[in-house]
């Protein structure tokens, strides 16, 4: 005889963000909840991997504090933040100039003016687009008309290099969107976090965001190495043969496995990211911030394929051992690469041109080739902001796809999902 199937009031299947807020919620209310996980650990996209002594996040990573769904639900002073500086570097040729935020660097006010980023006018612009953004009520962000983040830009007269010099590589690497072509409300309210809170990283790594999450939930909750293979009538199968059912099941993974599992979910684009991190014995700058390629990728002397860079130990001492720096680069969208080391070396050959020959003695440890990174939100996908949480069926599903491309996003579509059950009749 086989195995009777157990029974739970709520099956989660996968542990990233919306999966376990999903489950934490629906823990504190009472209900009797499971979570299987198909991989070795909980996390999803948002796990950090330990190399040698250095803290890997699976992707170059920012917790943008003023989320209110992470204020709502994560413990800020227990993840051990650590802030990011309130500027970036951009990387012109061989030259790095330093723009920051007026509002929370006063006294640099004049630094910032005189970088050769954009126009005067256009630095007021960004000015009035703050001032935009924080003068309405967040949820109407997502209501306003949706075009593209470069029409949005370009319908505020932000010039050409504005654009392609600050804020192309900038939000190419918060919306893994090179071409700008990402919903404006999604732009509007990623801007308006930027303004109301800060960046930062728990000291020891962004897989502590889920680890949190997951510390919430009794033990044996979650049930790791368990892949499920199709949704059963009131439940899933996994792989191997058991069965588990529950009153009710939650699809809580990312937006390809959710359309494996769910055949009648709408196809869940995807933009992509490589991260490569490497180790030294210095770091080619001290300030705990960004350095953005405002070169392009092409052609220019200092471009090349890495869209951004971070001295994590810069912002974190404990992302590396002691007397050795981190420092990862990402690359957005495809790298037209052949293998793994040729694009190692045409990364270092751009690093070479921004921070000289100690570049040489950098050691590679390890690199993310992540396909699905962030669901791709293009309009109309965020009209309306806030897909359905329960499909036809009776099955639920939770996470970035549901909502913003974000960590607000996955934390907000699982406790969307554990209201939906815990007001279902």
């Amino acid at each position: 005889m086989g195995r009777v199937p157990q029974e739970f009031d709520v099956l989660v299947v996968g542990s990233g963000l919306a999966g376990l807020a999903a489950a934490s919620h629906l823990s504190a209310a009472g209900r009797d909840v499971v979570v299987v996980e198909a991989t070795d650990g909980v996390g999803g996209r948002v796990r950090t991997d330990v190399v040698d002594g250095f803290l890997l996040d699976r992707g170059f990573q920012v917790l943008l504090t003023a989320y209110p769904e992470a204020r709502r639900v994560l413990d800020y002073d227990a993840l051990d933040l650590r802030w990011f500086a309130p500027a970036s570097y951009v990387q012109i040729g061989t030259e790095r100039a330093r723009i920051g935020d007026p509002f929370r660097e006063p006294l640099k006010l004049l630094q910032t003016l005189k970088a050769p980023i954009g126009t005067l006018a256009d630095k007021l612009r960004v000015a009035n687009l703050r001032f935009d953004v924080r003068r309405v009520p967040i949820d109407q962000l997502w209501t306003r008309p949706e075009t593209t983040t470069e029409a949005r830009l370009r319908g505020l007269k932000f010039s050409s290099s504005m654009i392609e010099t600050f804020f192309r590589p900038f939000f190419a690497g918060i919306q893994l969107d090179a071409s700008l072509q990402t919903s404006s409300r999604m732009f509007d309210f990623v801007f308006r976090m930027l303004a109301d809170g800060g960046n930062a990283v728990p000291a020891r790594g962004m897989g502590q965001l889920t680890t949190q999450l997951a510390g919430k939930l009794p033990e044996g909750t979650i049930r790791l190495n368990s892949p499920v293979e199709e949704l059963a009538d009131g439940g899933v199968r996994l792989v191997g043969g058991e069965s588990i059912r529950a009153r009710a099941t939650v699809v809580a993974t990312d937006g390809p496995h959710a359309n494996t599992l769910l055949k009648q979910l709408a196809p869940v684009g995807s933009n992509r990211v490589t991260c490569l991190y490497f180790a030294a014995s210095q770091a080619p700058y001290s300030e705990p911030l960004i350095t953005l390629n405002g070169n392009g990728n092409r052609g220019a002397v200092g471009a090349g394929p890495v869209n951004n860079v971070c001295v994590h130990t810069n912002v974190s001492p404990l992302y590396a051992p002691p007397g050795n720096h981190l420092i990862s680069g990402s690359v957005i969208g495809d790298h037209g690469f052949g293998s793994e080391r040729e694009l190692v070396a045409a990364v270092k050959s751009q690093f070479r041109s921004w921070f000289g020959d100690a570049v040489n003695s950098w050691e590679h440890l390890r690199t993310y080739d992540i396909a699905h990174a962030q669901p791709s939100q293009r309009p109309p996908a965020l009209e309306p902001a806030q897909r359905p949480v329960l499909l036809d069926g009776g099955v639920y599903v939770c996470g970035d796809h549901r909502d913003s491309a974000s960590i607000h996003g996955a934390l907000l579509s699982g406790r969307r999902v554990a209201d939906a059950i815990l007001t279902a009749k």
